[in-house]
């Protein structure tokens, strides 16, 4: 078995926020998105789209030039990216789909995304407010209310390292390829952004960091987000490192490496395989250069 993908696992934690918005609004209420599991509760995400979206945002302020967004192909299609994974990161990265007459072309995205689900339930908390600015103008002021939640936040990335860069002939398909240098510098930007991971979406009033706080990570022989399940809380607050232990030594066979990391300032660094933040985003980029052979 060859390595062929990196999968990434995260915590976050959020004090107070209202991070994606929901469909409905009831009684001028601005909702939250949420699950609802078999015994009622109900935890607030935001969803693997409002990730995606937040990546590629990220990208571009740390100064890639992303594909341009432009009219759907045909009447009343949704809008398109150029569609240039040789040349744009994110067409490379996320991927497209450009349906036309002359036929449709896709190039699924090698970057996988899960949503970014809260490990506490929402406690139907909310926020109160009124958009009335000028008390002096006579108007009546629009009150309304925000959905909010605090806690801890789980996510998941999947990188398909050896389909960055990389798109072969065949029917709808755009053929590209760059060099395993440009490969490496692209994963690796990737990875910057995932670090330095911020949502423009409700940030006016409801300013939130969602970048990692902690990280289960595995350079992988086959593709599969092992910790995805398993990165939890224990009662006392702290992850439950032995489980992620258990994660890597089932998986043994189809593991080439793998890192624990943590922000000390939220998470406690109880055990001696758990390094600090920063040198596990190290070790991952380490990991990519290698398998680039850069």
């Amino acid at each position: 078995m060859k390595t062929n993908s990196l999968t990434i696992t995260y915590l976050a934690k959020v004090s107070f926020a209202s991070l994606n918005g929901g469909d409905k609004e009831v009684d001028n209420i601005n909702t939250i998105k949420k699950v609802t599991l078999e015994n009622g509760d109900q935890l607030p995400y935001m969803s693997a789209q409002a990730v995606r979206r937040a990546l590629r945002d990220k990208l571009q302020e740390l100064g890639w030039s992303v594909s341009p967004v432009g009219e759907s192909s045909e009447d009343k299609g949704a809008a398109k990216t150029a569609g240039e994974g040789g040349k744009f990161i994110d067409d490379d990265l996320f991927g497209f789909m450009d349906a036309a007459k002359a036929g449709t072309f896709v190039r699924t995205s090698p970057v996988r995304v899960e949503a970014l689900l809260a490990l506490n339930k929402f406690q139907e908390d909310l926020d109160f407010g009124t958009n009335y600015m000028a008390k002096d103008s006579g108007g009546n002021p629009n009150i309304f209310e925000t959905e909010i939640h605090s806690g801890i936040y789980r996510g998941t990335i999947l990188i398909e390292l050896d389909r960055v860069g990389e798109e072969l002939k065949g029917a709808g398909k755009k053929e590209f390829s760059i060099t395993n240098e440009d490969k490496a510098t692209r994963v690796n930007a990737l990875i910057d952004a995932f670090q330095m991971l911020w949502s423009s979406g409700r940030q006016s009033r409801f300013l939130a960091d969602i970048s990692p706080k902690f990280v289960a990570a595995a350079l992988m022989k086959s593709k599969n987000p092992i910790f995805l399940e398993t990165l939890k809380i224990k009662r006392d607050g702290q992850v439950d490192i032995e489980a992620l232990k258990s994660v890597t030594n089932d998986y043994a066979p189809f593991i080439d490496q793998s890192v624990f990391a943590t922000q000390e300032g939220v998470f406690t660094k109880n055990d001696d395989t758990v390094v600090s933040l920063g040198e596990g985003f190290a070790t991952m980029k380490g990991w990519v250069n290698s398998y680039y052979g850069v």
